[in-house]
């Protein structure tokens, strides 16, 4: 229970239908920065808000303090990750070690049949077992955030919202009378503080943040930057330059601490490499490669590509179409090319050829 509306419907659904039901919020950072923070989740003000829908609905709430875990399993690493030039999805992160392992984990010692959630996603019964879908309503869908997901998870978890639009789950809130039922749903990266992401990695690697060269595709030194941490691939505002041409960042260099910039058809991508794979197809990804539909970013539609495993617990994806701003950091992720509709894994982008 993240203190929002979503997992409230979810954990008022349940009650409802007659299972027991205990509710447990995660605190996941300073609770005095949380709370001065408005928009975020997993807050301050959050799990008080948590604690009144389980006192509304009747069931029992825990806090687990997962504080150091997601220190050490997000936020290290999203600074780690912009200090190397990538451009991370911290939701991700999240959502593979805290949610769905660690509570996971939490939820089976306290003897739970079921880990109940209020992601906008759908888990299906096919042919080969359980398979995890895109959510009926597409502007909802938070499959792209998932992709991590085991089949053991699959197993375990539950999604009821998937085929829910919104504007019911705020219906049924109301009908309910959950005191969250108005409340404003969570924007940014929570532990972000006004989407500033450059200055909380400044302040957590002080000292490692090196300045350098703004370079064009053939060297040339066209400005000076305070950090590749301040860009991120495709950026066109506020790189300083008076080039006279509108000029994107195609590239970031941490070794040499440079920024890369050059035209718009510098930005596209045919090929893209990947790690860390999570695949979920019913038959192995193998070396021949087999067609998917790829989002290579949350905000983007997915678009045909095929897809081919490297032997390294990576993969090549080769899109049918070029892609902009494909970034290193960010992930991509593969659904059925029929429909779209079942995730079939996907990996986090390393680079482009």
């Amino acid at each position: 229970m993240s203190g929002g509306v979503d997992s409230a419907v979810v954990a008022a659904l349940l009650a409802e239908a007659g299972h027991e039901v205990i509710g447990v919020t995660l605190q996941l950072y300073d609770l005095g920065k949380a709370t001065a923070k408005p928009g975020a989740c997993c807050a301050g003000r959050d799990i008080i808000d948590a604690r009144r829908v389980a006192d509304a609905i009747g069931i029992p709430h825990f806090v687990l303090d997962y504080e150091e875990r997601f220190r050490r399993s997000v936020i290290d690493s999203f600074a780690d990750s912009y200090l190397s030039g990538e451009t991370p999805v911290p939701c991700v992160l999240c959502n593979a070690g805290v949610k769905f392992s660690d509570l996971m984990q939490a939820a089976r010692e306290l003897g739970a049949e079921a880990l109940a959630t209020g992601h906008y996603v759908r888990r299906v019964a096919g042919a080969g077992g359980l398979e995890l879908h895109r959510a009926a309503e597409a502007a909802r869908d938070q499959s792209y955030f998932l992709f991590t997901m085991t089949r053991e998870q699959l197993e375990f978890v539950r999604f009821p919202l998937g085929d829910l639009p919104k504007a019911e789950t705020r219906a049924i809130a109301g009908r309910l009378g959950l005191p969250v039922a108005s409340k404003p749903d969570s924007q940014d990266i929570c532990f972000v503080p006004q989407g500033r992401y450059g200055d909380i990695v400044a302040k957590m690697r002080a000292g490692q943040v090196r300045p350098g060269a703004i370079v064009d595709l053939e060297g040339r030194v066209l400005g000076q930057h305070e950090g590749i941490i301040h860009f991120t691939i495709g950026q066109r505002k506020g790189l300083g330059l008076a080039t006279g041409e509108p000029l994107f960042v195609v590239r970031l260099d941490p070794a040499r601490a440079e920024v890369v910039v050059g035209p718009r058809e510098a930005l596209r991508a045919s090929e893209i490499r990947l790690r860390a794979v999570n695949w979920l197809g019913d038959e192995p990804l193998g070396a021949m490669p087999r067609p998917v539909l790829a989002r290579v970013r949350s905000t983007r539609a997915p678009v045909m590509a095929e897809v081919s495993a490297t032997g390294d617990g990576g993969a090549s994806v080769r899109l049918a179409a070029p892609e902009e701003a494909v970034a290193p950091g960010q992930a991509c992720v593969f659904y059925s090319p029929e429909g779209g509709s079942r995730v079939l894994g996907g990996g986090w982008i390393t680079r482009s050829p």
